[in-house]
């Protein structure tokens, strides 16, 4: 080594910060964190000094901050390979700076790569010799199971025959995507001893699990034995039968993709071998050969040549799941489409929104509209009025009354006006807080809470410019029947002449502080109830549907009961005797001096058998109606009707230590992502546990 190189290598190599420039948020699945928070955290696990600058001990790094190794008798050699990641100085320690970059490292859109490459990069330099390669590649858990060929073709290839040549990022990322084939086709010449072009099944099964296990599914690894047997109609594996099985597990991401194409979205859509082989034809990466192997496999558990995406999860679970960086890509492009749109297009969609609101509302409010006649009037039942007027014990007894004297359709009495009526207003109740939530969406698909209340009470807000007239001609209705004089003499339109334009908008406020509260607590129980109910897809069938939408409405329902009375009581015509209210906080007060609190819960059963199941059916109308009659503007699809690629994205992205911020929170899955991946698997432990 000449004297200039020694200098070179003894020098001590001063890291000054490096700009990065930081991705924009959409390319991201958490935004960078800032230098404050960062800084706090740094400064309680900096315990040592360096060159006058607090660091973090590199060991300590990666085991007490990062967790990626225990404390107790780990690998010396994988911790170091580990501390070398962010150690850019090569010292040993971890200065803020060192600690900055790798968080914006961890951030990246190309992180998997970027960091298997800096694991390489033993030096520090930026560049791969053939030495780091192979002290790196040699330590991993599978060249010692399956020892690798350092002088190989594809080595020579690689760093030439004098081994002299290095690599930087951009060859290395194309490169450790072909190194771990390579790998696997060196494994087969090996066990190919008599060299005939075939190996055992045996030998096939060592192949897998050693070198493809990040691959195989549990239901495949169990079956494996069965499955390889399954796959070929001889006694032996030929090589291209071996490069055909190995490119399947590779391509299933690829071979989920066509699937969807031909299922069109639908998870749960048979198809079969045919359409199967049809479409694969657009896509040069998968061969009949592979197809015939898949469905091979799949009749291992089923009877026909037809799959489903659940059949091809067996084989290979959703990538996403583990490896949430393509997620990434694909909110980013969906987001950014979304926020692109023009008002014009955003303004047709709210309209067709309005539309199938419409129609789902209608829907929902004949479906329990026997049950809201008897919610009124339970609710309008004065008790301490004047002696005579309790007519019903409770909701059972006006239900049988009311068909007893008004006959079956006295119980729909008001029905016209409240389809007419409930058509807006569900519409633009279900539009607003669409409509909301979506400018609420963050760029991962998540929305807060406060988001989901705010959307919520809005909606609520809004429906009251409908909802009041509605509201007040149906109740008096409703109430009509119990009068015999009065029974035939309400007529719509009679009413709605009587009261006036301004009459029509009484009780307005305590319609407000009825309606704002139940969508503020119905549309975020909804959402998280959908979720909860979802299959392990992120699918809601119809059933779930319903449920979400029975479930939410009776905490909304019933807490809101109080506001309900009130607003009943001020819009209903008074009878002869009865007690008049000016207002609110004048009927409030009235109620509760003459009969009590209790009286503020009237018709709380009846409201919650209405309310619950009449927004269980209308939510339910509402969505099967858009999956239906499906138009893209360029949003997102309602939540839960197709397959939710993000469902366990938080689980896997959400640190076990809670003082992980910004890229620090996908440190984990970066390196399962990296093993998965690349096959880049190190000894945890000095001796086997």
């Amino acid at each position: 080594m000449s004297t200039e190189s020694q200098a070179v290598t003894m020098k001590k190599i001063h890291i000054e910060p490096i700009p990065i420039h930081k991705p924009k948020v959409q390319d991201l699945l958490v935004e960078v964190a800032d230098e404050a928070s960062l800084r706090a955290i740094f400064d309680k696990y900096a315990t040592h000094t360096v060159l006058n600058q607090k660091a973090i001990k590199s060991e300590d790094f990666i085991q007490k901050y990062l967790g990626l190794l225990s404390e107790k008798d780990s690998n010396e050699k994988t911790l170091k390979i580990l501390a070398n990641l962010a150690d850019l100085n090569k010292d040993g320690y971890i200065t803020f700076d060192e600690f900055k970059i790798f968080e914006e490292l961890l951030c990246s859109p190309d992180v998997l790569f970027k960091t298997a490459f800096q694991l390489f990069d033993i030096r520090g330099v930026g560049l791969i010799s053939f030495t780091d390669f192979k002290e790196i590649i040699s330590h991993t858990t599978l060249n010692q199971l399956i020892p690798f060929d350092f002088e190989s073709n594809f080595v020579n290839n690689l760093f030439g025959q004098d081994r002299q040549r290095q690599i930087n990022y951009q060859e290395f990322s194309q490169i450790i995507h072909d190194f771990h084939e390579e790998h696997a086709m060196q494994a087969f010449n090996k066990f190919d001893i008599q060299k005939k072009g075939y190996i055992l099944p045996s030998n096939f099964k060592t192949i897998l699990l050693q070198m493809k296990s990040n691959l195989l599914s549990p239901y495949v690894r169990e079956n494996l034995d069965a499955l390889i047997t399954r796959s070929t109609d001889q006694n032996t594996i030929t090589y291209p039968h071996f490069v055909a099985f190995i490119y399947l597990l590779n391509n299933m991401e690829l071979i989920k993709k066509i699937y969807l194409t031909i299922a069109d979205e639908h998870p749960n859509r048979e198809v079969s071998k045919g359409q199967f082989l049809k479409e694969a034809q657009q896509f040069s990466q998968v061969t009949p050969y592979e197809i015939n192997i898949l469905f091979s496999l799949i009749r291992s558990f089923r009877d026909d040549d037809k799959i489903t995406l659940k059949d091809l999860e067996k084989i290979a679970p959703l990538e996403e799941k583990r490896m949430p960086y393509r997620v990434s890509a694909k909110l980013a492009e969906e987001t950014q489409i979304f926020q692109n749109r023009n008002i014009g297009i955003q303004m047709l969609e709210s309209g067709y929104r309005f539309f199938l609101g419409s129609i789902a509302g209608a829907i929902g409010a004949f479906a329990v509209y026997p049950i809201d006649l008897v919610k009124t009037r339970m609710q309008n039942q004065r008790s301490k009025s004047y002696v005579g007027e309790v007519m019903y014990r409770n909701s059972w007894d006006c239900f049988k009354k009311v068909i007893r004297h008004e006959g079956v359709l006295g119980l729909y009495k008001g029905l016209t006006v409240q389809l007419i009526g409930v058509a807006p207003e569900k519409a633009i109740k279900l539009t607003v807080n669409d409509f909301v939530r979506d400018k609420f969406m963050q760029y991962t698909g998540e929305l807060p809470l406060y988001a989901e209340i705010i959307a919520g009470g809005m909606a609520g807000g809004c429906q009251v410019i409908f909802t009041n007239p509605m509201e007040i001609v149906k109740i008096r209705m409703q109430v009509a029947g119990e009068i015999q004089s009065q029974a035939r003499s309400e007529r719509t339109l009679k009413i709605v002449k009587e009261l006036g334009f301004v009459g029509l908008y009484k009780g307005v406020r305590a319609c407000l502080l009825r309606d704002i509260p139940f969508s503020m607590i119905y549309f975020p129980s909804y959402s998280h109830m959908k979720k909860t109910l979802s299959d392990e897809n992120g699918h809601n069938s119809p059933m779930s549907l319903f449920y979400a939408g029975l479930i939410a409405g009776v905490p909304a329902a019933g807490l809101c009961t109080p506001a309900d009375v009130i607003k009943t009581r001020i819009q209903v015509r008074e009878r002869q005797g009865q007690t008049q209210y000016k207002g609110v906080i004048d009927a409030m007060f009235k109620i509760y001096k003459e009969e009590g609190p209790r009286a503020f819960w009237k018709g709380t059963g009846a409201r919650v058998f209405r309310s619950s199941p009449q927004f269980g059916v209308t939510l339910l109308s509402y969505e099967l109606l858009q999956r239906m009659f499906w138009v893209d503007f360029g949003g997102r699809k309602p939540e839960g009707s197709q397959i939710d690629i993000t469902k366990d994205l938080k689980t896997n992205i959400t640190s076990l230590n809670p003082e992980h911020i910004g890229g620090f929170k996908l440190a984990t899955v970066t390196f399962a992502g990296i093993e998965n991946k690349f096959g880049l698997c190190f000894p945890r432990f000095n001796k086997v546990q």
